[in-house]
């Protein structure tokens, strides 16, 4: 299974969905920083080379580069490839856009790791300026195509498993209390053996949406493969795309991650692009359902303000 969605081939005369179009120049440098992890060293030379001087290596002919890098020709193409590009002239050509856009001041510079001694003012601009850009990369990179599918099987779902541990089983609880204010069934079991029981019960028609970042969670893995194979639509949302996750996935929705660092390791800033990506998903679905979303939100509205207001009440009457 891979990004561009649905099951794998098993027979039929029916054509193969069209190849994604490449990233935009804008999303090249976000490509770059969540694909690097899973590269061979000398794909990431290279890969780092095109990010760091976009200008000077867009002037490179595909030899020139693999000379620069000290890797082969082959290993320059791969990466092109893995970037998302059919060939290195597409690659050259959003290296020029992006070169372009830098110079005139659009495309942002690469921000500084956070020290250990620095002040609480420094902290709170790089954190800031690496959230913005996170949601900026994340963004650029989302496949559209992918993430409608995801909305419409969302909005037809019987039912709605999400898996996520740790950090992302917080992102899982989020879109699931989303999805139940406007009246959709949806669950996101935090214990793994649980997860596992629970998609036992998919079907066809049902919905599994996992979330990882590295896409090798075991514990997130199993039950989306299992409910996979019962037939449920299933989902992920990864910072890989090649990863281990996408093998049991319709349709892959990719993030991106702040830099990593020390003191911020990948595991807890990815929360932020995946934030981002499940609004996306519950917005989605509530402009589809939006005859039954919007009563529905201003009944949970309702409750929980007569519920606050009651409980101020007990409040009043036990200081009286």
């Amino acid at each position: 299974m891979n990004a561009s969605g649905g099951r794998r081939a098993t027979g039929g005369g029916s054509a193969p969905p069209a190849p994604p179009a490449p990233p935009a120049p804008a999303a090249l440098a976000a490509k770059v920083r969540t694909l690097g992890p899973s590269m061979t060293r000398s794909m990431q030379r290279v890969a780092e080379a095109v990010a760091g001087d976009p200008a000077g290596c867009a002037a490179l002919t595909v030899t020139g580069l693999a000379e620069l890098t000290g890797t082969s020709e082959a290993t320059v193409v791969r990466t092109a490839r893995l970037l998302g590009y059919p060939g290195y002239r597409d690659l050259r050509l959003a290296l020029a856009g992006l070169a372009a856009q830098q110079q005139s001041g659009r495309a942002p510079a690469i921000t500084t790791d956070i020290a250990v001694d620095d002040p609480i003012a420094d902290v709170v601009a790089k954190l800031a300026y690496d959230e913005q850009q996170t949601l900026a990369d994340t963004a650029a990179g989302l496949d559209t195509v992918q993430l409608g599918a995801a909305v419409a099987a969302l909005t037809a779902a019987r039912r709605t498993d999400v898996y996520g541990i740790g950090a992302s089983n917080l992102v899982a609880q989020d879109l699931t209390q989303k999805m139940l204010r406007i009246g959709l069934i949806a669950h996101a079991p935090g214990d793994p053996h649980l997860a596992v029981t629970n998609a036992v019960q998919l079907r066809a028609g049902d919905v599994a949406l996992a979330i990882t970042h590295s896409g090798s969670t075991g514990d997130v893995i199993e039950p989306l493969r299992v409910a996979f194979e019962r037939g449920a639509t299933t989902i992920a949302i990864t910072g890989r795309p090649d990863s281990p996750v996408t093998q049991y996935a319709d349709h892959v929705l990719t993030t991106s991650t702040a830099r990593e660092s020390e003191l911020r390791p990948a595991a807890m800033s990815s929360r932020t692009s995946q934030l981002l990506v499940v609004d996306c998903l519950f917005v989605g679905v509530a402009q589809r359902t939006y005859e039954s979303a919007a009563p529905a939100l201003a009944a949970s509205y309702e409750a929980l303000a007569h519920r606050h207001g009651a409980l101020r009440g007990v409040a009043g009457d036990r200081r009286a």
